[in-house]
């Protein structure tokens, strides 16, 4: 059989970096690790071909020479996966679509010819029947009775690494765990995964950074748990394992994660996700309003001193990226100044602000469905407007965000958490020395964001500063400067024009309900 993996283009969004990837050499992200572990799962004698949206455009004859096309996505990548459908359909090639947006939305895949819900290695036999004969039922599942199963990752494999081109992507990516231990009402991680934290061995982790290793790459490997610290007993287990292999390969990956507030108030976890190689860890950290926190049972949170955790986890040697919400039942525009407040010079330059959204299946979902305040479909755009009626009103929650994000996002702004950065990052266990790549990013920030743009002014202020913390200074300015060319131009260009269009829409449609 031959099959075509697709993965669905994302749109512009923060997550994305679209502007800071040509300076990085790039032309996504990530790899599609989802669909490279599918891949692995299928039988050994089937011609796999992987075709990702985000790197180049998806052929026709790619379509017609495939037996059946696999895609997988999440519910903001959906135009693209239901373009591709009818592509396919055009050129009757049967269509099998996974993932986030179809385990939970299974309804939006009407025109797949099936659809799979749940987990590949739950049962990749049903997955590969639907190839085979071509027919069969239109929803598939995990389990036989549509109960999504959780299957241990003891049965999973080792993706396949090789089918991802050379040279495209930022990053690799890795898999620990899936699940989650808390109880975040608006987090769809745990209706997904579950609240037990399942973990490969690790053996199992050993073998696929070896595997990752023997194609060649070197640079960063993004570990794609939405809880790497879910089960921290096995995540100990873990390290000391990456720890010895690191320093048996000459160090050559860095790593990077997702994880809880809490990883501050253990050093000895800290300590070894350092010595490991970990250098950046995204943190949900929400807010810092309290009784919005409680609300969303986000109790993981609740008693910490958030920016004293930052600071931290930052002085480990860790940079932070951080995930705010606003928009939750008790927010005021009180509330919005206390956020502006919070991070105005935390060390946090990456601050991905969004406005709460009920995401299907959720416990948020479902409490305001109960109260009758769901209001339009969810499109998994955190970044337009709310799904549902806002307590503080629709109209003054768009305009105090955007604000906010106006303020966080100026030049001025998200430089002076720049500075914060670099003045409190921690050098590493195990100090690199600067290569030819470190010059290269340097001298690609300083035309295109030194001489190009509009922030010359902070940019060398940035940099100038960061020397007298040597290179562990200017590895994170440089980093942050970059990385800043697509928070801020995202946040001009696309973010503030929309909030102001989703204003002129909710105006109207409070003019028109009076």
């Amino acid at each position: 059989m031959r099959v075509l993996l697709v993965q669905p283009k994302f749109p512009m969004t923060y997550w994305g970096f679209h502007y800071s990837l040509p300076m990085l050499k790039a032309k996504a992200a990530h790899v599609p690790l989802g669909l490279m572990t599918v891949a692995a799962l299928l039988p050994k004698d089937w011609e796999i071909e992987l075709a990702d949206l985000n790197v180049e455009p998806l052929t026709d004859e790619a379509l017609r020479r495939a037996d059946a096309v696999l895609l997988s996505g999440m519910l903001v990548q959906l135009p693209s996966m239901l373009e591709v459908i009818a592509r396919a359909r055009v050129v009757g090639t049967p269509t099998i679509v996974g993932g986030p947006a179809c385990t939970t939305s299974p309804e939006l895949f009407d025109s797949a010819d099936h659809v799979f819900q749940g987990e590949a290695e739950g049962r990749i036999d049903v997955v590969v029947r639907a190839v085979e004969e071509r027919g069969g039922p239109h929803l598939l599942s995990s389990s036989p009775k549509l109960t999504l199963a959780r299957p241990p990752l003891s049965e999973t494999v080792v993706p396949r690494f090789d089918l991802a081109r050379r040279g495209v992507y930022r990053s690799m990516s890795v898999q620990y765990s899936r699940g989650c231990p808390y109880s975040c009402e608006f987090c769809d991680v745990i209706e997904l995964f579950g609240r037990v934290p399942r973990v490969k061995s690790p053996d199992q982790v050993i073998a696929e950074i070896e595997a990752l290793h023997a194609t060649g790459y070197r640079g960063s490997v993004f570990i794609v748990d939405d809880n790497f610290i879910g089960n921290k007993r096995s995540v100990k287990e873990l390290l000391p394992r990456l720890v010895a292999w690191q320093a048996a390969h000459d160090r050559p990956f860095t790593f990077y994660t997702e994880a809880s507030v809490n990883l501050a108030a253990d050093p000895e976890l800290l300590l070894l996700m350092v010595d490991a190689g970990f250098c950046s860890v995204f943190l949900g950290i929400e807010t810092p309003s309290v009784a919005a926190l409680e609300g969303a049972s986000k109790k993981q949170n609740l008693g910490v001193d958030l920016r004293v955790a930052v600071e931290t986890i930052t002085r480990a040697g860790i940079d932070v990226m951080g995930g705010f919400i606003v928009g939750f039942d008790t927010d005021t525009a009180e509330t919005f100044e206390a956020q502006r407040a919070f991070l105005e010079d935390l060390p946090v330059p990456v601050a991905m602000v969004g406005l709460l959204m009920a995401l299907p299946g959720t416990a948020l979902w479902k409490r305001l469905s109960r109260e009758g305040r769901l209001e339009r479909r969810c499109n998994g755009d955190q970044f337009t407007r709310p799904n549902f009626v806002p307590a503080m009103g629709e109209v003054e929650v768009l305009e105090s965000y955007a604000k906010l994000m106006t303020e966080l996002y100026s030049n001025d702004g998200y430089y002076r958490r720049a500075e914060a950065q670099v003045e409190t990052l921690g050098p590493p266990c195990v100090p690199t020395p600067i290569t030819l790549a470190d010059v290269m990013l340097v001298v690609r920030s300083v035309v295109e964001v030194g001489i190009l743009s509009d922030r010359r002014v902070p940019f060398f202020r940035l940099m100038i500063g960061s020397l007298r913390r040597g290179g562990v200074g200017l590895r994170a300015a440089t980093t942050a400067a970059i990385v800043g060319e697509h928070m801020i131009r995202y946040t001009r260009e696309h973010l503030l024009p929309r909030i102001e269009q989703s204003l002129v829409e909710a105006r109207r449609e409070r003019a028109a309900a009076a």
